[in-house]
């Protein structure tokens, strides 16, 4: 019998679905939106500040020409009304050389002088844009030559005040659509879950007060009026077999005096009134089994969420190879902006972005592989992903798939594998398993010792494969060790395990390699988990 805190209403379930769908799909266009939106206000305020730019720098020609610095002075005040001006300098370059001496400036209200950039003007001909300022120059011409340069340095502060409320209102907008998911899901679920609770209710009223004439009423969708239908007819039946068998027992009691013949018949009569009964009843038990696989239908979803504990480890590698990648790229970008982008630093690049993106690759893949293993295990298992490979080189794959997580630590992880092994078996699962059980150690074996030593050890024999994988971490408990192959079995629980790493490896060990799986284990001197399954061995001379 199920309990019923290991149970998932319908509703909740319909109601959690619509709202995650919603919530997933508001999130990701927001920040789309968000995203395009603060670029094109971040480019329309570029575009403005190169216009005042300009501006000043035709302004200033007669008055570079002219040495009136007073001038200039009083004609830079005017640009008191543009509150995104903090600082505006004019410099003027010495005939017969590139050396720039002061010649104007502004600086806004409340904003203190800024240095002067002589070093940096060429470098900001093109807008620098830093996390509160964009800084801008431009040159400052007299008969088609450079006579010196404007600099000016100007306030992001309207866009991030623009785009904090950009913020509160898609948040705000998110809010209410939410809401209106919510109150939309609440109309649906009482739509799907309304015809079964007064079915339901008919039920317990039969099995009850053993009233035999109530009905199940009509419903609005076509599989519950089906189901309604069926139950009532079944209901017909048996109210037909009682009034049939209370019509035979009145005749009975009647006849009892009368001939023997009539009371054999009478008695025949009534046996095959009783089979009838029991077939009917026999029918109300299938439906009424019918209905309990029904809901265990319904929590099928529950088991279904375990896949995303093991989804969570190559997309998490995934995203940490971009991540990396992603800030090799900003600092090559930095290099080859300020003009030092060396070869070396760019060969370099080149080779640290093909290992990422192998990295990335193979690790969607493996999330992909993984959704379509556990498919497999949960529906039929086919032998259509049979393929030959080399063992050695699939565990190096695992390894270097699992570098960003070994990386951070100073554990060790041994492989003792013939380097020429080629076999003919599932990859896929055997892939998945060595992930699971090194991470297992990672998190759980190892979270107080620093220095850990795992160690795989393979070997073939009459067409089994043996994997050996050990560890020298904290072991085991005694109060789990039976059912460490459970599911929902961990020593972490409410700190993030969800007891289903080890579930898995065994579904994969018995179900999609047809094996067989051993844990021996003490607790303080690590595990050693035996994993036996039928292979096909490849000759060298078949290659």
């Amino acid at each position: 019998m199920i309990a019923i805190d290991k149970t998932t209403s319908i509703k909740s379930a319909l109601i959690w679905v619509i709202m995650l769908i919603c919530s997933l799909t508001l999130c990701l266009a927001m920040l789309v939106s968000t995203a395009q939106d603060v670029k094109l206000q971040q480019k329309k305020l570029v575009t403005q500040l190169e216009g005042y730019v300009s501006i000043i720098a035709f302004n200033a020609q007669n008055s570079i020409l002219q040495d009136d610095a007073d001038t200039e002075e009083n004609r830079l005040k005017s640009f008191k009304a543009v509150n995104i001006l903090h600082n505006i300098h004019i410099y003027k370059k010495t005939p017969g050389s590139d050396e720039l001496s002061f010649f104007a400036s502004y600086n806004r209200d409340g904003i203190g002088p800024f240095p002067v950039q002589f070093s940096r003007v060429q470098q900001f001909l093109k807008p620098y844009i830093s996390d509160n300022y964009i800084e801008l120059t431009k040159a400052i011409y007299a008969d088609e030559e450079i006579s010196g340069y404007v600099y000016v340095r100007a306030s992001q502060e309207e866009l991030s005040a623009y785009i904090q409320t950009r913020i509160l209102l898609d948040i705000l907008i998110a809010l209410i659509a939410l809401g209106s998911a919510f109150f939309i899901s609440s109309k649906l679920q009482k739509r799907f879950t309304s015809p079964i609770e007064n079915l339901l209710n008919v039920m317990q009223k039969v099995s009850k007060q053993k009233d035999y004439q109530v009905r199940a009423p009509t419903a609005p969708i076509k599989e519950y009026n089906m189901l309604s239908r069926a139950f009532n007819t079944m209901l017909d039946r048996i109210e037909q077999q009682i009034s049939k068998l209370q019509l035979a027992e009145q005749e009975n009691r009647q006849l009892t005096l009368s001939l023997e013949q009539k009371i054999a018949e009478r008695t025949d009569a009534l046996k095959t009134s009783n089979q009838e009964l029991l077939n009917t009843l026999a029918t109300l038990h299938q439906y009424q089994n019918q209905i309990v696989e029904t809901e265990k239908m319904a929590s099928l979803g529950q088991m279904v969420a375990g896949v995303a504990h093991e989804v969570n480890t190559p997309i998490g590698l995934g995203v940490t190879a971009s991540t990396l990648l992603q800030d090799k790229l900003a600092d090559i970008q930095r290099a080859f902006d300020e003009k030092k982008l060396t070869s070396s630093q760019l060969a370099k690049f080149l080779s640290e972005s093909k290992e990422n993106l192998g990295i990335i690759y193979r690790n969607m893949e493996r999330a992909a592989s993984l959704i379509s293993s556990f498919k497999r295990v949960a529906v039929d298992q086919s032998n259509e992903n049979r393929r030959q490979f080399n063992m050695q080189q699939l565990i190096n794959e695992v390894l270097l798939s699992l570098r960003p997580n070994l990386k951070k630590t100073q554990h060790q992880i041994i492989v003792n594998c013939p380097a020429e092994l080629e076999l003919d078996s599932k990859p896929g699962p055997i892939n998945q398993i060595l992930i699971n059980l090194i991470m297992n150690s990672l998190i759980h074996a190892f979270e107080h010792i620093e220095q850990g030593e795992m160690t795989i050890d393979i070997s073939v024999q009459d067409s089994n494969c043996q994997l050996i994988y050990t560890d020298n971490g904290a072991g085991v408990p005694e109060s789990i060790k039976k059912r460490i192959f459970d599911p929902f079995v961990t020593t972490k629980r409410g700190e993030g395990g969800s007891g289903l790493g080890l579930h898995l490896v065994y579904n994969l060990v018995t179900q999609a390699l047809n094996g067989k799986i051993q844990l021996d284990s003490t607790l303080g001197h690590g595990i050693r988990i035996s994993i036996n399954f039928p292979v096909i061995v490849i000759k060298n001379d078949q290659h």
